[in-house]
């Protein structure tokens, strides 16, 4: 009986401090990985006020950092997310969520895609994040971009 009751505390003092390392690297996560200085995203061929149609191809450009999929952790690197009339989430700390036609995730590390807009004015953004989705700290985010697609 003494056995069990030792290998019950073994096994639960292992559980114990793997959950303990988990919570602390899910912190370490979430409180976003930091970015170097100078380091900025930026739409390529796209200025503030364009007048473009439909469908648009977007260019990200990306300077003093690299791209790494989701998922891959390593130092200056991560993965854009397209905002499109929707500003950036308030809090930083938290994944980028994903919002069907408002948010979208380049996980695998893509560097350019294809959208169709409506006729009228749209805001574009992007932003870089971690392999977890979280942005990095201080954030890597462009301007927003307002265009005019026209009919």
């Amino acid at each position: 009986m003494k056995t069990i009751v030792r290998s019950r505390r073994r096994v639960l003092a292992v559980l114990s401090v793997f959950a303990l390392t988990v919570g602390v690297a899910a912190t370490a996560a979430i409180a976003g990985t930091p970015s170097p200085a100078g380091a900025r995203v930026y739409f390529i061929g796209l200025k503030d006020g364009d007048t473009v149609k439909s469908p648009l191809t977007l260019r990200f450009g990306l300077s003093g950092m690299g791209i790494a999929p989701a998922g891959i952790v390593m130092d200056n690197t991560g993965h854009h997310h397209l905002f499109i009339d929707t500003p950036l989430p308030a809090d930083g700390s938290q994944p980028v969520p994903a919002v069907d036609g408002k948010v979208i995730h380049f996980g695998k590390g893509q560097t350019e895609t294809t959208i169709t807009l409506t006729p009228g004015k749209h805001t574009l953004q992007l932003e870089l994040a971690d392999a977890t989705h979280v942005p990095h700290s201080p954030a890597v985010a462009s301007g927003v971009v307002t265009v005019n697609v026209a009919p």
